[in-house]
């Protein structure tokens, strides 16, 4: 896994990813109302949509939350208008930082994005300056005590999986984007347990950052970046050797 994954998963272990339920729920709703604007409001018809739908169900999201976000993406109940947006840039130590934005002010969120930036030693970049180092995948994340190992390989690669690695004591199953239904299913239908799955954007190839304060200033970028509303999805392609990602979160 890359940096920005190892982070994740471990803040998810940790339960911060969670602690704000209200500001998940808020981004969830947000994608829902996009994948229903742009490509209908019948997830069986709509791959985004049907992946936003297991992800909203996923963080316990009363149904009527989810079919009222739906309705206003179809036009059939009012709401505000989300403009999709992406930012592309530079954190500290170079690595890349490749952001997916849902707002309804433009001017407010590059301003907010470019304070934090700069803030911790990044900067914004022009449009495609690192959206070629990642490639668009399937993510599927499981506990390593939820399965064993090979029947989990097994039952991934038969449902159309690519690969499979393990590190912070999670399973990473990457597949292209279009089977992300089909593995997951085949998952539940063995009874495995799902940590989460998503269509994502993995890094080609990681970044190093080895000094501390670096390391210590990019988390705290991501996880601010992370915190934005307007924020969707924060990727990037750092590596921070494990026992310093250790020592910076103890």
């Amino acid at each position: 896994m890359s940096g920005h994954s190892k982070w994740a998963t471990i803040k998810r272990k940790k339960g911060k990813a969670d602690a704000e339920r209200g500001k998940i729920f808020t981004r969830l709703i947000k994608e829902l109302t996009i994948a229903a604007r742009d490509g209908g409001g019948d997830p069986d018809g709509n791959p985004r949509l049907r992946t936003a739908v297991a992800a909203a169900k996923a963080a316990n999201m009363p149904a009527d939350n989810i079919k009222r976000a739906i309705l206003k993406g179809t036009g059939q109940l009012p709401g505000v208008v989300y403009e999709s947006i992406t930012y592309e840039g530079y954190g500290p130590g170079g690595a890349a930082l490749y952001l997916e934005v849902l707002t309804d002010n433009k001017n407010r969120t590059v301003a907010d994005i470019r304070h934090i930036l700069s803030k911790y030693g990044g900067n914004l970049g022009a449009s495609g300056c690192v959206a070629w180092m990642f490639d668009k995948k399937g993510v599927i994340t499981v506990d390593t005590e939820a399965a064993d190992e090979d029947t989990l390989l097994e039952v991934a690669l038969e449902a159309g999986a690519e690969d499979m690695t393990s590190d912070s004591g999670s399973f990473e199953i990457t597949m292209d984007p279009e089977v992300v239904d089909d593995v997951r299913m085949a998952l539940e239908a063995k009874e495995i347990a799902i940590e989460s799955a998503e269509v994502t954007m993995v890094p080609q190839n990681t970044t190093k950052i080895e000094k501390e304060n670096e390391a210590s200033s990019m988390l705290k970028m991501y996880d601010l970046l992370e915190e934005n509303d307007d924020v969707q999805k924060v990727y990037s392609n750092f590596d921070i050797d494990q026992d310093l990602l250790e020592k910076l979160t103890s």
